[in-house]
């Protein structure tokens, strides 16, 4: 699943290309996705100008003045800037036509994802008003995550995935911000100290950083708004390396499964 690097590279790719161009066309080819296409979102977007490209936790929204366009990837979905003419592969759904030649065009092979068409204020839309602090924001902090985790027992795994604590901060990431700081993904949230969560947020900011900056993490179907993968698989030091040597210490990674997802540690360095 692209996870908030994934995401904030897709942001970053298709930004430039459409920002400041108006929308001249939008051809909705599939509106069955995980929630249906608004049919009225081809005329809200038409002739519209694209003010901004943010992003909300894994959400990308293109601003549009007096609305905004909201899109999730989902599992498999992807954003790329193709030429109008390029022809369609069979899980395209959404093609966006904006002037100078250019297609935002959106392709979800399992069609979990989303499009759909907010009005302001947006930030106070079902899917977005109960998010957590962005994890590469000032509001984020190891304080925050130890004021938060006081009397929880669930582990510190699940916690630091709970989007209403912080956003964006998936399977992946978690496993190897865990990692860097030293702390095993079992262990109860409320039994971590302070010392140990600002470690933590550091941990996440690092591992976040990197993965943006190297484009990603490419691991099925991935590619970032410009057509390329990331390659931030390659620098993995836990998620996927059950079985393997430490980095560190060569103890052998455990791999076990937490909240139904695998979770791979060190037994000698987190703890």
């Amino acid at each position: 699943m692209p996870e908030l690097p994934e995401v904030e590279t897709t942001r970053r790719g298709v930004a430039p290309h459409i920002t400041g161009r108006k929308i001249l066309n939008v051809n909705v080819y599939e509106p069955r996705l995980r929630w249906p296409v608004p049919a009225d979102l081809p005329a809200a977007a038409e002739g519209k100008t694209v003010q901004d490209v943010t992003r909300r936790a894994k959400y990308l929204l293109i601003n549009l003045g007096e609305n905004e366009l909201l899109f999730h990837l989902g599992m498999s979905g992807n954003l790329r800037i193709v030429a109008p003419e390029t022809p369609r592969m069979k899980h395209d759904h959404v093609d966006i036509l904006l002037e100078g030649d250019i297609t935002l065009r959106y392709n979800d092979p399992r069609r979990f994802g989303c499009l759909l068409l907010l009005n302001p204020p947006t930030q106070e839309h079902p899917l977005l008003r109960h998010l957590g602090p962005e994890p590469l924001s000032d509001q984020f902090s190891g304080e925050l995550l130890y004021k938060l985790s006081r009397q929880r027992k669930s582990p510190i795994k699940t916690f630091l995935m709970d989007q209403a604590i912080v956003v964006g901060v998936g399977n992946i990431y978690a496993n190897e911000a865990l990692f860097l700081a030293g702390i095993r993904p079992t262990r109860p949230a409320g039994e971590v100290s302070l010392k140990r969560y600002q470690a933590l947020a550091e941990a996440v900011r690092k591992v976040l950083s990197d993965a943006i900056n190297m484009g990603g993490t490419t691991l099925r179907d991935f590619v970032g708004g410009d057509g390329k993968p990331g390659y931030f698989q390659q620098t993995l030091r836990a998620y996927g390396r059950g079985g393997q040597p430490c980095i560190l210490c060569n103890t052998e990674l455990k791999e076990i499964k937490l909240g139904q997802r695998a979770s791979v540690f060190c037994p000698s360095c987190q703890r």
